[in-house]
């Protein structure tokens, strides 16, 4: 039966998602994030109190992380929640995430976009001397606050290739705050080259031991250099050494990006996937 947990049981659920965290990174950065503010966690239970899966709602999304192993029923409450609050996205393992959509169309909620990724992790720093210097005029460093409209070109940039699905609007306002809270919250890297900053790369998410990375990008222009094999393999290097994992996922048509990261070290773990609705 699905029940909406309760903050007193707040610590089941934590339990449930450290036993799946590499597979779920961006679950997990919601629940740390909805025990600080709004948001829902449901549990699945039978007649034992373990939990066999777990449904959260953060800013129009829904995280669904199920076992595998076990059958979904479909949640009661689903067609008046969503009846209630916009649902704009459903991400998660492809499996869960297919699951989730199957019930959510027999309340008459459509996909209208579905994008297929790789999920990768990597747990040991990678070995920068094997990666060669895309030039000795590249320079790696944090941004400062100078860098502030070059790196809003460029997360603008990344959003309109890599993440407004074909059915959305880039919003320009909306990046600028994007790129506030990243410069705030989360770790970034920039690549300057002859005083151009012409790449960046950031985590999104930080779960329990694990960060996740994204808004990895390179300017066209500066492509096919190692650029984004060098610079992601610094960047990662420093997050490992602090004793943390890195998760990212990577959109299975990215062949090139594919690529640097099986380079880098990363393993495939499955098949992950975001809907639109």
């Amino acid at each position: 039966m699905w029940r909406k947990i309760p903050v007193d049981e707040l610590y089941k659920a934590e339990a449930f998602l450290r036993a799946r965290e590499e597979y779920c990174v961006s679950a997990c950065a919601r629940f740390l994030r909805i025990k600080e503010n709004k948001g829902h966690v449901w549990r699945l239970t039978d007649s034992e109190p373990e939990i066999q899966a777990l449904l959260l709602h953060h800013r129009k999304a829904l995280f669904p992380v199920f076992n595998k192993k076990l059958g979904i029923p479909a949640p009661r409450f689903l067609n008046r929640f969503l009846g209630k609050v916009q649902i704009h996205a459903i991400q998660g393992l492809r499996e869960d995430a297919e699951h989730l959509e199957q019930l959510m169309e027999t309340q008459g909620y459509y996909a209208a976009e579905r994008i297929d990724y790789d999920l990768m992790s990597l747990d040991d720093p990678p070995k920068l001397d094997k990666i060669l210097p895309a030039s000795r005029r590249l320079i790696f460093r944090p941004p400062q606050p100078k860098d502030t409209e070059d790196l809003f070109m460029l997360q603008a940039a990344y959003e309109q290739e890599e993440v407004v699905p074909k059915t959305g609007i880039f919003n320009p306002a909306s990046c600028r705050l994007n790129l506030d809270r990243i410069l705030i919250k989360e770790h970034i890297l920039v690549a300057e080259l002859d005083n151009q900053i012409i790449g960046k790369i950031n985590t999104s998410s930080k779960s329990f031991t694990r960060y996740q990375i994204g808004g990895v990008y390179v300017r066209p222009d500066c492509r096919g250099k190692g650029i984004a094999a060098k610079m992601t393999a610094v960047f990662v290097q420093k997050l490992i050494t602090q004793g943390k994992g890195v998760t990212l996922f990577v959109k299975k048509r990215n062949a090139p990006a594919r690529a640097v990261y099986r380079k880098l070290g990363f393993k495939v773990l499955g098949d992950y996937r975001i809907s639109y609705l």
